[in-house]
């Protein structure tokens, strides 16, 4: 797994008491919430492209439709 170098913020609301059993059953794990969230939005984003996840490939591919869109 490539170590990512950057990262962003994302805020997510849900019910406390949700947040309170996902936050026992990661510590339980002996893992951090925000870990298990990065793996969920990774095992997301491979599962709509059918493919692996590789940030190299689609920081171009997303420049690439920004300037596209630009034009």
């Amino acid at each position: 797994m490539t170590l990512e170098t950057r990262t962003a913020r994302l805020t997510v609301l849900i019910d406390p008491r949700k947040k309170a059993v996902f936050e026992r059953l990661c510590a339980e794990e002996d893992t951090t919430p925000s870990q298990v969230v990065r793996r969920l939005i990774r095992g997301f984003i491979e599962t709509k492209q059918g493919r692996p996840w590789r940030p190299e490939e689609e920081s171009g591919s997303s420049q690439r439709a920004r300037s596209s869109k630009q034009r």
